[in-house]
């Protein structure tokens, strides 16, 4: 069963018999806004470029970062599961995704930061269906999603971040909107959320 979250909401990372996830995807979805006006009609539609990155944080510092230019952390507990430069799932599946190995972070990494970027400079508001969510590995069960608010001229997103919490895992959804268009821009809008 998939919690819809709101923004700020936590969740505990553990499965329903109470063992803990070892496994998890973020997954990224969204579709081009369709264009209105005469140009539209005669232009078409617009691709837009997201980017979906995990920044990994031991101690408040970025350790490592995983997105389309770096698919695999240092490490290998965090994959990038590749490129999408136009979306269109939008409301089915993931147009990227990355994956984490709980089980595998290492000792100092305590929060994994996921963001969402226009590569392309595109705002929100040219932008629909646009979601992440949270995915056990292992059995394929969505545990949460998380939707990305339409609207608005950022480019970018600070979606969620899971941390460390205990012996196990949280999620929290943050959900705040920044300006960037990689990840490197965003590293000052996440430090208040860590």
């Amino acid at each position: 069963m998939s919690i819809n979250l709101s923004k700020g909401q936590q969740i505990s990372l553990s499965k329903s018999d109470g063992t803990a996830l070892t496994s998890v995807r973020m997954g990224l979805g969204w579709q081009a806004a369709p264009r209105k006006g005469f140009l539209a009609k005669l232009t078409g539609g617009r691709d837009i470029d997201l980017d979906a990155s995990a920044v990994l944080f031991a101690a408040g510092q970025a350790a490592d970062v995983v997105f389309f230019q770096h698919l695999v952390s240092d490490d290998g507990s965090v994959r990038h599961t590749g490129d999408n430069l136009t979306g269109g799932a939008g409301t089915g599946g993931d147009d990227e995704a990355v994956l984490v190995d709980l089980a595998r972070v290492p000792a100092h990494i305590d929060q994994i930061v996921f963001t969402v970027n226009s590569f392309t400079g595109q705002t929100f508001a040219e932008v629909q269906n646009a979601f992440c969510r949270l995915v056990d590995e292992t059995t394929g069960a969505e545990l949460a999603r998380y939707t990305l608010t339409g609207g608005g001229d950022h480019t970018a997103q600070i979606m969620a971040k899971v941390h460390r919490s205990g012996g196990g895992w949280q999620m929290k959804a943050i959900g705040a909107p920044a300006t960037g268009r990689t990840f490197q821009d965003l590293l000052p809008a996440i430090t208040p959320h860590l």
